[in-house]
């Protein structure tokens, strides 16, 4: 094998299918011959231009697993060639900077993004820092495993970040890519769940996943809803919908925590009141380190959370980023190796 295959995107969804040359990996990083990758709503960030340098090629898509089949000659001897290993939308820690130092990874100065700074996975060989390598368990599906590297360990770490009492309420706002995997892990946590989206298309839907309640935004405030049940002591808001957020605080009980991970273009407006009584409060969750993400897998196996996936072959790599876009999949889109040979 003297070349691979590659998606590679420039400008605004100018998808090329190209072959490139397979090379040794550098003295610091291992190659990986990809199985699965997920395809993320994330993956606009190249796709869509939204980087500094559309111009440049690069290859999208940072839910990716697949096996080692090369080594660097100064990486540690603990990866090796055969290895199951997951990369997600951080692509290893520098380990230098002052964020590293303090053991705050994730917020790493000098971390690359597969898929918008550097190569990802819409391409059958990807380089990788070990740093940022998730270590996969076997019997693990890949296919299955490819979104919790993102979506997974997003809502897994928010959850965390919570610091939500067991037993207690916990509420999802949207039934989506995100939202179905975190009902499932508060479920899972222990947490009674209450499910938000609008309409009732996806009620039963949410009680299969876990929910215990669910509330209709489209015909009751989902804050006086919450407040009903008792309040929350969290709430995981993954709608990508500022205005959505904003009536959800009032839904917390005294000292319960919005997690926002939705990535919303619009601002929050957010009555002061709220926050000030009973000492509720906002925060973001950006996805976890790579050890949090084998936690989250370990979790996952331990409990049988797992994606709902539509599996497409690699060659229709753009044909996936589409319907991931259209908001019509049944929820996470993953390219499938395995179909392309």
């Amino acid at each position: 094998m003297e070349s691979y295959r590659a998606y590679q995107v420039t400008g605004q969804r100018e998808f090329s299918l190209v072959e490139r040359e397979l090379r040794e990996p550098d003295h610091d990083h291992v190659r990986i011959r990809t199985l699965a990758c997920g395809v993320c709503h994330s993956d606009v960030l190249a796709v869509e231009g939204q980087r500094p340098d559309p111009t440049r090629p690069v290859v999208p898509g940072h839910e990716i697993v697949g096996v080692i089949d090369a080594v660097g000659a100064n990486v540690d001897r603990r990866w090796r060639i055969g290895d199951r290993v997951g990369l997600g939308f951080l692509g290893g820690q520098c380990n230098q900077c002052d964020s590293c130092r303090r053991g705050d990874f994730v917020n790493c100065e000098n971390q690359p993004q597969p898929g918008t700074t550097e190569d990802g996975g819409y391409a059958e060989i990807v380089y990788a820092r070990p740093s940022g390598l998730v270590r996969i368990p076997e019997g693990f599906d890949a296919l299955t495993a490819a979104p919790l590297l993102c979506a997974g360990i997003t809502v897994f770490n928010a959850l965390q970040a919570s610091q939500a009492p067991p037993n207690t309420l916990v509420a999802v706002q949207g039934i989506g890519g995100l939202g179905h995997l975190g009902i499932q892990y508060a479920k899972k946590m222990g947490y009674r769940v209450a499910a938000i989206a609008r309409g009732t298309e996806k009620a039963s839907l949410a009680a299969t996943l876990g929910a215990d309640h669910y509330v209709d935004s489209s015909t009751e405030d989902p804050g006086s809803a919450l407040t009903a049940l008792g309040g929350a002591s969290a709430i995981v808001a993954t709608a990508a919908s500022g205005a959505s957020m904003a009536g959800l605080v009032a839904g917390l009980r005294p000292r319960g925590r919005l997690i926002v991970v939705g990535a919303s273009p619009e601002p929050i407006p957010v009555q002061t009141a709220d926050l000030i009584f009973g000492g509720r409060s906002i925060i973001g969750s950006l996805t976890g380190s790579p050890i949090e993400n084998e936690d989250n897998l370990a979790f996952s196996m331990a409990h049988q959370i797992a994606p709902m996936i539509e599996p497409l072959p690699f060659e229709d790599a753009p044909k996936a980023y589409e319907r991931m876009m259209s908001g019509r999949a049944r929820f996470r889109v993953v390219l499938d190796f395995n179909l392309s040979r």
